[in-house]
């Protein structure tokens, strides 16, 4: 059995409390919407792999903070930290075929109609990071 892959995600809300999503270019889970983020590189700490894949992927700057939780996706062990948005221009990028920011309501369409990464919406509830109404 190969190791596992460490991975990172940012959960970043903008001022009016919605979510920062992407939607997946590539699998695993293309065309599905999920938190933006990556592989760590060797040789990179987590924040420096937030800073990097949420660059990359949504052309945002943030600056990592805690760990808000973690979850094992198949072969991937993926750390989620909480952002802040320091600048950028919201832009799809790299493994993103879409960005943009969602409130409750839409992220719970996104869930109803099988849009989300699985298991996406039930841990962020369970980690209290859903976005504002």
């Amino acid at each position: 059995m190969a190791p596992l892959q460490r991975c990172v995600g940012g959960i970043v809300f903008d001022d009016q409390g919605r979510l920062l999503l992407i939607r997946r270019a590539h699998d695993p889970g293309q065309g599905l919407w999920s938190l933006p983020g990556g592989r760590v590189e060797p040789g990179e700490t987590d924040h420096e792999a937030v800073v990097r894949e949420l660059r990359e992927e949504t052309g945002l700057d943030v600056r990592p903070h805690t760990l808000t939780g973690s979850v094992v996706r198949g072969s991937y062990d993926i750390h989620d930290y909480e952002c802040t948005w320091t600048g950028g221009i919201l832009t799809a990028g790299d493994d993103a075929s879409d960005a943009r920011w969602v409130n409750s309501a839409e992220l719970a369409n996104l869930d109803e109609a099988g849009h989300l990464t699985d298991q996406l919406l039930v841990t962020l509830r369970d980690w209290n990071a859903l976005p504002a109404a």
